[in-house]
């Protein structure tokens, strides 16, 4: 298994403060290494390490797709990596000038899925079992975030006592962390499980109730 020592959390987020001023092909050529050592690979061996408990992990590619956008910056100002034993349903990590953010849930859906999140939270168990974990995981020290309807999704009542978590159309949480002093030891791992595993509960059920 790979060897993980920790992430270089004051050299990975001036790597992204920099990058954020000279967002350019050239700059992040002359930059590459520091990209590598101080972010894609530490966050790989992490990865790795982390597999048998929460999934594959996916780091994100750190290029922009500029074909349709306005913004023709070509990189990412952050790098998001993502572990799932589901498509689309996992833990997230994201570096970036910021710092270290942990966060897990879904952001994509289809139709299909939507509704059958939309019954799980209507039915009283399932419902009020989702409200406990959400609950618990804000009390924790999360935001619970997401795509969200301004109102109750048709067919539900307004004063539903589940109306905020059916407007969601997806469900997610997270925690900005900035530069812990354990993220650039091997410390890291085990806090990071640590967080991950306080968001399982909102993972699982969505895997139970949701699934992509």
């Amino acid at each position: 298994m790979s060897t993980f020592e920790g992430i270089p959390a004051a050299t990975a987020a001036a790597f992204y403060a920099e990058l954020e001023e000279n967002n350019t092909r050239d700059w992040w050529q002359a930059h590459s290494a520091v990209y590598q050592e101080s972010v894609r690979e530490p966050l790989s061996a992490l990865l790795a390490r982390l597999e048998p408990q929460f999934g594959p992990g996916k780091i994100f590619r750190p290029n922009r797709d500029i074909r349709f956008s306005q913004d023709k910056s070509p990189y990412k100002t952050a790098q998001g990596a993502f572990a799932s034993f589901q498509e689309g349903l996992g833990y997230y990590l994201q570096l970036s000038a910021d710092g270290l953010l942990v966060g897990g849930g879904y952001h994509s859906h289809s139709p299909a899925q939507l509704a059958r999140y939309r019954n799980a939270v209507d039915a009283t168990g399932t419902g009020e079992q989702l409200q406990h974990i959400v609950d618990a995981v804000a009390a924790a020290g999360f935001t619970v975030e997401g795509e969200k309807l301004k109102t109750v999704p048709r067919g539900f009542l307004r004063e539903h006592p589940r109306a905020e978590l059916l407007k969601h159309k997806s469900l997610s949480a997270s925690v900005a962390l900035g530069q812990p002093d354990w993220l650039s030891s091997p410390d890291a791992e085990g806090e990071i499980a640590r967080l991950w595993d306080q968001l399982r509960p909102l993972v699982d059920w969505v895997g139970r109730n949701a699934a992509p």
